[in-house]
């Protein structure tokens, strides 16, 4: 059901200048930037290989990426997993006795569709599920 390791979320105060520091340090580019005002994020995405680095800000100080970075600071906020049904994959989870964050499968960027399984769950790791929209570049 899980394919590959879609993103690894990185957690930023700036990103632009984490953008920057990931173009000069390591010569990677991103390959989109979105906003989702629904989550009160801004993320970029970087392409490496045939998974990506999302690093994530908050856009307001309600985001839960804010109070991430307040706790923990810059660092890697989750992984996420390439599935083909993010609802099986949930639902599997669930009844391997995971605690979910997402009863359902909500939109994510770039027109995916993602759902998350609590920290605790899974060795203290945010884990993602995340299912491609089908479009090449996504």
């Amino acid at each position: 059901m899980l394919s590959r390791i879609d993103h690894v979320g990185i957690a930023v105060r700036d990103l632009d200048r984490a953008i920057q520091t990931y173009e000069r340090l390591l010569g990677l580019r991103v390959s989109g930037r979105e906003r989702l005002e629904r989550e009160g994020i801004e993320v970029a995405l970087i392409t490496i290989g045939e998974s990506r680095i999302e690093l994530i800000t908050p856009l307001n100080p309600e985001s839960k990426v804010e109070k991430f970075l307040q706790d923990r600071g810059e660092a890697v906020h989750h992984v996420a997993y390439a599935t083909d049904d993010v609802a099986a994959s949930l639902e599997r989870a669930a009844a391997g006795g995971a605690q979910l964050l997402d009863a359902v499968a909500r939109p994510g960027t770039h027109g995916t569709r993602i759902g998350f399984v609590h920290p605790k769950s899974l060795c203290g790791v945010l884990t993602e599920f995340v299912e491609p929209d089908g479009k090449p570049g996504t």
